[in-house]
Order: C-alpha cells, then sequence, then structure tokens
C-alpha cells in the first residue's frame, strides 16, 4: 500500500520468471517496489508517485526479433534511472544501437564473473563475483555511450552502463540466491544509483493500514475469510485492530485441512482465545467432497474450491444480517501467480484472486495485505503481536489437501495424506531448530504398487515427501534431511498409515528451484 510519499522502485516484466524476486529482493532493501507488464502504458508508468527507478526484468524471448516484447523507447530519456536484467539488459542494448544475437556458447548456472568494482553497481563487492547466468543471447556489442563494467570467458558483456544516461545493464541474475552478492548489487542500484532513502518499513505500515481500514471501513460490517494460516490470520488482527466487533470472522472447515487444524484454529481464534472477535466454525466437509467428486485436475480443483467458499461466506453473511465487506489475506504473490501483476504467465489461480466467481454478494472485497510478499506478512503479523508460533508456521495453500493429493480427491485419501504429513512433521521437529528445513508436507500420489504386509499381498499407495530450504518462500533448493530422519519417518508412515506401501523423497535437485510453497 504506497502512500503518495513512499518511493517507489517499478520492475516492468518481460515474461521472466524471477520478477517476483526482483520485487521482494528490491523490498529487502528498504524501498517499495510493484511489478507492471511492459504492456503498461508510459502514461500510467509516469504517473507513479516518487518513481526512483526503474528496473527490466528478464523474459524468455530475443530481442532482436520483431516481435518480441519491446516498450516505448521514450522511456529511456525521462532521466529515471534504470536497470536491466538478462532480456531486459539486452533489450536496452538493442533499442539503443547495441548489437544483440545468439551466443556462440550458452551460460546456465553458477558462473565466476570478472566485475569492474568502479561501477558504482559493483561497490563494496570483489573483482571476481560468482553470479547465476541463464541466457542464450548475449551481447556482443555495447550501445553508443556506454562501457562494459563485467565479463566472463564466454559473454563479452556480462554488465555495461552509461553513467550519464544512468542506464544500467547485468546480463546475470543479481535477483536469485545464487548470485553471491546479489542483494547488494540491487541495493547498490536503489541507493547509489537511484537516491533512494530506504522508507519502506514494516512498522509504519501497519500504523498506516489500520488506520486507513479504520476510515474506509467506517461504521460497516465484515466478515473475514479466516483460515488460520499466516496470511489470513494476520489480515484478520490487523481487522480486528482496526475494527473490533464490526469484525465478524468464518472459518471454514472444507475437509481438506492437516490433521487437528481444525481444533487448533479454534483454540486461537475462538471463545477464549487471544482475539476479541465474532467467531464461527463452519463444518462444510462433505459440501466440498461432494463438489470434487471425479475432479482431478489441479486448476479446476482450486477454481471450484475457490468459488465454494465464497458460497459458504455468502450464506454466513446472510445469516449474521446485512455486511458491507469482504475480508481476505491475499497477497502479492498470489496477485502475480494469478496473472494480474505483470507479464509472466499465470502459474495458478488462488481462491482469493484468480479463483472469484464472477458474483460476490457484498460492497466491496478488503485486502489489506495484498501488497506483501510472505516474509513482510510475517513481520506485519510480529507488529501486531501475534504468536511467534502462529506468524512462523509453515506455508498451506488455500485449497488445501486437494492439491497434494493427486488425482481425484476422497475423504480416505484425505486421512491417509493428513496422517502422513502429520508423522512425517513430527520426526523432522525433533531436530534442532538450525537444521529444519523452511517447508516440508507430504503429498499423495496416485502410484500404487503391489506389496507384502505379513503373508498377504498389499495393492496401495506411495507418499512422495518434499523438504526444501528458502529465505524467500519463491525460490528455494532441496533440502538433504538425515538418513535417521527420513527412515524413521518412512518407516512409521508405511506401518502406521493405512494404504501405503512406499515413501518416496523429493530429491530434485535441479537450482534454483522455483516452486509454489504448498
Amino acid at each position: 500500500m504506497q502512500t503518495t510519499s513512499q518511493e517507489m522502485v517499478l520492475v516492468i516484466d518481460f515474461g521472466g520468471q524471477y520478477n517476483q524476486l526482483i520485487a521482494r529482493r528490491v523490498r529487502e532493501c528498504g524501498v517499495y517496489c510493484e511489478i507492471v507488464s511492459y504492456t503498461h502504458s508510459l502514461e500510467k508508468i509516469k504517473a507513479k508517485k516518487n518513481l526512483k527507478g526503474i528496473i527490466f526484468t528478464g523474459g524468455p524471448n530475443s530481442a532482436y526479433l520483431p516481435d518480441s516484447p519491446t516498450i516505448d523507447p521514450e522511456i529511456y530519456t525521462w532521466g529515471v534511472p534504470i536497470l536491466g536484467i538478462c532480456y531486459g539488459s539486452q533489450l536496452m542494448s538493442h533499442m539503443l544501437g547495441g548489437h544483440v544475437c545468439l551466443a556462440p556458447e550458452r551460460e546456465y548456472g553458477k558462473t565466476l564473473v570478472d566485475l569492474d568494482t568502479a561501477s558504482p553497481m559493483f561497490e563494496g563487492l570483489p573483482d571476481k563475483n560468482v553470479c547465476w547466468m541463464s541466457h542464450n543471447d548475449y551481447i556482443e556489442k555495447v550501445a553508443p555511450g556506454f562501457k562494459i563494467t563485467a565479463h566472463t570467458p564466454n559473454c563479452p558483456v556480462a554488465a555495461a552502463e552509461d553513467a550519464e544516461r544512468k542506464l544500467y545493464a547485468v546480463q546475470f541474475h543479481p535477483e536469485v540466491l545464487h548470485t553471491e552478492n546479489g542483494t547488494k548489487i540491487l541495493s547498490n542500484f536503489v541507493y547509489n544509483v537511484c537516491g533512494c532513502a530506504g522508507t519502506w518499513k514494516m512498522d509504519s505500515f501497519v500504523e498506516q493500514t489500520v488506520k486507513d481500514l479504520k476510515a474506509k471501513i467506517g461504521s460497516g460490517k465484515v466478515l473475514c475469510a479466516l483460515s488460520g494460516g499466516v496470511d489470513s490470520s494476520v489480515c484478520a488482527a490487523m481487522l480486528a485492530k482496526a475494527i473490533g466487533k464490526q469484525l465478524t470472522c468464518v472459518f471454514v472447515d472444507h475437509g481438506l485441512l492437516r490433521k487437528n487444524e481444525r481444533e487448533e484454529v479454534c483454540a486461537v481464534f475462538g471463545e477464549g482465545g487471544q482475539f476479541d472477535i465474532n467467531f464461527i466454525c463452519v463444518d462444510a466437509r462433505q459440501r466440498f467432497y461432494g463438489k470434487l467428486a471425479g475432479v482431478s485436475e489441479p486448476e479446476r480443483k482450486r477454481k471450484i474450491i475457490g468459488e465454494e467458499f465464497i458460497r459458504v461466506f455468502e450464506e454466513e453473511a446472510k445469516k449474521i444480517g446485512a455486511v458491507d465487506y469482504l475480508a481476505q489475506g491475499t497477497i502479492y504473490p498470489d496477485v502475480v501467480e494469478s496473472g494480474l501483476g505483470g507479464e509472466s504467465a499465470t502459474i495458478k489461480s488462488h481462491h482469493n484472486v484468480g479463483g472469484l466467481p464472477d458474483f460476490v454478494d457484498f460492497k466491496e472485497i478488503v485486502e489489506p495485505l495484498r501488497d506483501l510478499f510472505k516474509d513482510e506478512v510475517r513481520q506485519s503479523g510480529r507488529e501486531l503481536g501475534l504468536p511467534e508460533h502462529l506468524v512462523a508456521r509453515q506455508p498451506f495453500p488455500g485449497p488445501g489437501l486437494a492439491i497434494r493429493i493427486i488425482g481425484d480427491v476422497t475423504p480416505e485419501k484425505v486421512a491417509i495424506v493428513q496422517d502422513a504429513d502429520a508423522i512425517y512433521r513430527e520426526e523432522v521437529d525433533k531436530l534442532p531448530m538450525s537444521e529444519r528445513p523452511s517447508q516440508y508436507f507430504a503429498a499423495l500420489t496416485n502410484m500404487r504398487s503391489v506389496g507384502v504386509m505379513g503373508d498377504g499381498r498389499t495393492y496401495d499407495y506411495a507418499i512422495a515427501l518434499r523438504a526444501v530450504t528458502t529465505t524467500d518462500f519463491m525460490t528455494a533448493e532441496v533440502t538433504m534431511l538425515p538418513p535417521a530422519t527420513i527412515t524413521a519417518a518412512a518407516n512409521r508412515i508405511v506401518n502406521e498409515v493405512k494404504h501405503i506401501n512406499r515413501v518416496l523423497f523429493d530429491y530434485t535437485t535441479k537450482p534454483p528451484a522455483t516452486i509454489e510453497f504448498e
């Protein structure tokens, strides 16, 4: 939620898979950042308040082809600093008179780059830095006015700049964790080049948002979709602080929750909990199972669950009388992944963004966290006084276990994955905190195999276990858990969970693994 005085760096998306990461890294530097598509009009971009800098993302196209994404060249005349990353660097060079072509040798992965540390982009860095490369094309000749500031044996222009026009280009990806000092490079851009002051702070965001909610809602009544997850919990706490008893939180047990989650949510938010709110728990398990019967396609599951959520809320709203607003814990990655915040392909529909039905029986939807990334939501929760165990809990999808079950959803399958997931988390939680991965969960595959139990033949399912380490909850690497932990979890699952005779562990290692954290 940018105020008129809040400085901004704008990410212009040309279809890059790391668009969110760029914005996330800039915010990590204390500067507010948003993502827009390259099709966004220059008039709208220029109208952005206190625009301090622009970043062009990467993308899958070749800048020299006539049908590739491009932008009005007027943007280079504004005097606003621009940083082009990967495709963005090639596009800038191509448009301004450089030569971009197919590279003789493609670069992919960690690459040692020679840096000119006299550049404001590389101030304070070593003259050799490991960076993440991922490109087929390269800049063979820089545009007039540019000088080369980084190179590799296979890439003559790994970075270039025209300091007079405040135009900067890097062929590598500073936003991914695999680039050493990547956040420092982006920090150098926003501070050394753009002259930002770093005013984006969560304490001021929370204070301002609470004021805005009070002003917007007035004496109106709000119905909040409360799942008990981090996002909806922070949303509810923020609304509780703003409007108190005008808020009614509805928790829907759709039968797709983790084991014992309903009881845990009710203990925190229900009667006797720490929040002075109206709380309703709706048992809609059979209703959702009926809607999902025979449906196996993940995106279709999301749409069904999203629409049914809204229908349940509408019904509860009618029971409690006039309700003016529906509040949801939508966060910024939900918006971008649903195809509403940039140019990248739709990754998934969220039940609270892309999965909304056409008709919603409320005056308006309130989404106070819509501009925040996951780590910012957690920090907001701490500012609001939420307990750490809730703020730091693992992300859990709105559609619940429906999309951790491959194939159709049945109560029997839900029970299987609930039990297996609970056992897996129990075993991992025995590790010291410093050794635990960032997220770990079980998923039910649609694979069945023959086994032997006692003297009898079995034909049962395989459960898959995943564990990943991440700092931003957008890119991750697989966590190689201790063999004893995996063995203990696997043995317990096979012996204690009905209809499971095999356990698979996800050893995917190709980095950086951009995954949905579900």
